[in-house]
């Protein structure tokens, strides 16, 4: 007797993410396909294809639910860090697992070499729209808007790097496998220390 549960759009279009989410981190973004989500929730190859077109279709929404899962668990980190309960490093190390071990990393790289040119466009956005929220506060502690893009871009790009090639790398140079995300929490101590920028006269 089939007992299924019957689920809306969305909640079978969430279930379908969280699995190819799951899919992702065990055993690398090549498996992220439709037939393989669709038999991981108990659901047909069709219905995933009516909720996202494509397999890259389906990559391009896990990279926007990768990247609004992640930048919301970074923007409690940086605030926290404002409030005194966090730590630079904690800001790092969050962003670094991002790349790293939930695979926003390695899904990038493989929509790209897979012809998907704007596979980093859900990424990108969300953390625009993390940063544009924090400048605010930042702002409030004398921080310039550019002086928290700039650092973003760093620390981003820093995280993408490691991700892809930082163990290895680091080892060839003979330096720690954190060497990467020791840079990255210097980087925001300094930003930090560093006196705040003149406002420009109206």
């Amino acid at each position: 007797m089939n007992t299924r549960k019957r689920l809306s759009p969305e909640e079978s279009r969430t279930a379908a993410l969280v699995a190819a989410r799951i899919l992702l981190i065990e055993t690398g973004p090549q498996s992220v396909t439709l037939k393989a989500v669709a038999a991981r929730i108990g659901r047909t190859h069709a219905n995933l294809l009516h909720h996202f077109g494509s397999a890259s279709g389906l990559q391009k929404a896990l990279a926007k639910h990768l990247a609004e899962t992640v930048c919301e668990t970074i923007k409690d980190a940086v605030r926290a860090s404002r409030a005194g309960l966090g730590s630079p490093r904690e800001v790092v190390d969050l962003t670094f697992d991002a790349f790293d071990r939930e695979g926003a990393g390695a899904l990038a790289s493989w929509m790209l070499v897979s012809g998907n040119e704007d596979a980093l466009d859900p990424i990108v956005e969300t953390i625009h729209q993390l940063v544009d929220e924090i400048a605010p506060d930042e702002a409030s502690h004398g921080q310039s808007p550019r002086r928290l893009h700039e650092d973003t871009l760093t620390l981003v790009l820093l995280a993408l790097g490691d991700a892809l090639m930082g163990r290895a790398l680091a080892r060839s140079l003979g330096l720690p496998e954190t060497s990467a995300r020791d840079r990255a929490e210097q980087l925001l101590v300094s930003s930090l220390a560093r006196p705040a920028e003149p406002q420009a006269q109206a």
